[in-house]
């Protein structure tokens, strides 16, 4: 059996990322990224070349997941395909492209950070939270500790 693989990229969020939603209510993440590139010289040494600007995309769940972590500057790394389009702009069509995301992660090879191994939440479990938050905040019992230890 062979390895089932996708393209991916690697780089770094180049503008401020933005979380909306289709005309279908989908959650879409979209931001500029940039692609680093170099060549190699012919005495083994590298040599920077100017990044290329390219479009991120990513929607439903994974979109409101990389809303909330990424930012701008964030290095990344990010599998999926590469979607071909054309648009009419001033009666002209052009042609363009983007990336569109399946799964994306922080480059742990330039970024550090710390690993939550704990259990995700469904959302069920965390509405709830919040409100037992909520109604422990909002009891009298709650309200009059919190009166006690102020005038204190």
């Amino acid at each position: 059996m062979s390895i089932d693989t996708q393209q991916s990229i690697s780089g770094f969020i180049a503008t401020q990322p933005r979380l909306t939603t289709t005309e279908n209510v989908v959650p879409r993440f979209h931001a500029r990224v940039g692609i680093e590139h170099s060549r190699q010289e012919p005495d083994g040494s590298f040599t920077q070349l100017d990044p290329t600007f390219h479009d991120l995309t990513i929607f439903r769940k994974t979109a409101e997941e990389a809303a909330a972590r990424f930012q701008k500057g964030d290095k990344f790394v990010a599998t999926g395909r590469v979607h071909e389009y054309t648009y009419d702009k001033d009666g002209q069509t052009f042609q363009a492209e983007e990336f569109i995301a399946s799964r994306i992660g922080h480059d742990l090879a330039r970024t550090r950070y710390d690993v939550d191994r704990s259990p995700r939440r469904s959302a069920a479990e965390r509405q709830s939270a919040v409100q037992e938050e909520q109604a422990f905040e909002s009891s009298p019992r709650q309200q009059s500790s919190v009166a006690s230890r102020s005038s204190i």
